[in-house]
């Protein structure tokens, strides 16, 4: 892997593919299969995008929230083979903590309709029909249901099985209950299969495993390299400029946001005025937060459970989940089995946040908000590890800003754009031809599964047109 442009790279590719999340990873990695020649190029020093790590004071750490569907097991299977499907594995012990109630559960869909029925009370009938219903919904299906109109449809005035049903997607990708059902439907009936998963040796692990894969298959990869802009001539894609330099391409994939995509690398300029009036009622969505705390070496904790939806506020809100002093957020508990090669205790809090909130804060201001942020999670994670503050040797925290800094997303967003930005990526190709985009898109297009998945979709359009 290149850490700068050199010489023996080729002048020209049959695709380049702009940013590495998991996404522009699986894409580049499809395509160089199918014996198209590729050039991954990643601004930052790493691969992943949001599924990266870093390391502080002897202790590896995520970046972001890592829970995932079961549908991942198969999807690594089939895209980047055994020994990454293998290292899949569940996180048994999910644990709810608020007001309204407290329970542990597996995640899967068999715990949720018996939770549900025995602390709920809710009729069996009502409870199958609900999941029948969300495991029906498809992306082309009507948007005008709200999801809260659909939680009222099926559990009237009950704000604590809205929680139940609600928190843990709004963590995943910023959704509210004000947006189309559809796109809580399919990522919720996504996750309610068999549980939550994580990736045992941590992203770190499994970025080192999909870079070797993607080299085995011939992908040049460049990191450090900034495509300043997509090289666009007669209405055509004909290649990159990165870091001062052309580099011709058949194809290029871009994994930045679909609003860098067209604001930035393409230029406005490039679309028709039809094109730019849908492209501008796209919103991103919000960013969140990040506390990550180590434990010094030779301290202990007790089993608290693996992730823990945790919160003081009344009942739910998104708007709540995302202000400064939110007192929702989520506890990532990292125990020595999660990297058994360099066992070691680790939790991560996250947070859903409004870049607007961080973004006009003076240095002083930020430096002091990111304390009291740091003060809020130690205080809610001593209700569940009394002393904790003592064990802790490493701490570091990131915001919105922080993410814009490293990831160059509009707004610092985590959870890419909401529902109107898929059509505007899945047609960006038929605007210019041979520039497609690959990304967290329409909340459905988000985490892990939707960002690898739709790397495949998106490989499979870009070979279609290198054909043609």
């Amino acid at each position: 892997m290149n850490t700068a442009l050199k010489k023996e790279l080729l002048p020209r590719y049959d695709v380049v593919v702009i940013g590495s999340g998991l996404g522009g990873l699986t894409c580049a990695n499809r395509l160089a299969k199918a014996g198209h020649s590729v050039l991954l190029l990643e601004h930052h020093f790493q691969l992943g995008g949001l599924a990266t790590w870093f390391k502080r004071g002897g202790h590896i750490f995520d970046v972001s929230l890592h829970g995932f569907p079961y549908g991942m097991v198969k999807t690594c299977k089939k895209y980047w083979g055994k020994a990454i499907r293998d290292a899949i594995v569940p996180l048994p012990n999910i644990v709810f903590n608020n007001p309204q109630f407290k329970l542990t559960t597996t995640f899967s869909k068999e715990d949720f309709i018996r939770i549900i029925q025995e602390k709920f009370h809710i009729a069996e009938q009502t409870v199958v029909e609900f999941f029948k219903t969300v495991d029906s919904m498809n992306f082309y299906d009507d948007q005008s249901m709200t999801t809260r109109e659909l939680f009222e449809q099926f559990f009237p005035g009950r704000s604590d099985v809205h929680r139940l049903l609600m928190e843990p997607i709004t963590y995943a990708n910023g959704s509210t209950l004000d947006e189309p059902a559809i796109t809580y439907g399919i990522v919720f009936s996504n996750f309610m299969n068999k549980g939550v998963f994580t990736f045992e040796g941590g992203t770190d692990k499994l970025i080192s495993l999909m870079t070797t894969e993607l080299e085995n298959n011939g992908v040049t990869i460049v990191t450090r390299a900034l495509v300043e802009r997509v090289a666009i001539e007669q209405g055509k894609v004909k290649g990159v400029f990165v870091n001062g330099e052309f580099i011709e391409a058949g194809a290029v994939v871009s994994n930045a946001g679909i609003t860098n995509t067209v604001d930035k690398l393409a230029g406005r300029d490039q679309f028709k005025e039809s094109f730019l009036e849908q492209f501008d009622r796209v919103e991103v969505s919000n960013s969140s937060c990040q506390v990550y705390f180590g434990l010094r070496k030779g301290e202990t904790i007790a089993e608290i459970g693996d992730l823990i939806f945790s919160s003081s506020a009344p009942e739910f809100s998104a708007a709540e989940m995302r202000r400064m002093d939110t007192s929702s957020r989520t506890f990532s508990v990292y125990y020595p089995k999660t990297r058994p090669e360099h066992p070691d205790y680790t939790i991560v809090a996250s947070m859903n946040a409004d870049y607007d909130d961080w973004a006009e804060l003076d240095d002083n201001q930020y430096q002091q908000a990111k304390q009291e942020m740091i003060e809020r999670c130690i205080h809610d994670l001593e209700r569940y590890l009394p002393g904790i503050r003592e064990k802790i040797d490493t701490v570091e925290s990131a915001t919105p800003r922080t993410f814009h800094r490293y990831t160059l997303h509009t707004r610092g967003t985590s959870f890419g754009t909401k529902f109107e930005g898929l059509d505007i990526s899945r047609s960006l190709h038929k605007e210019i031809p041979g520039l497609f985009h690959v990304g967290s898109v329409g909340i459905i297009m988000s985490g892990w599964l939707g960002a690898i998945n739709y790397g495949v979709i998106v490989a499979n359009d870009v070979d279609g047109f290198l054909h043609s």
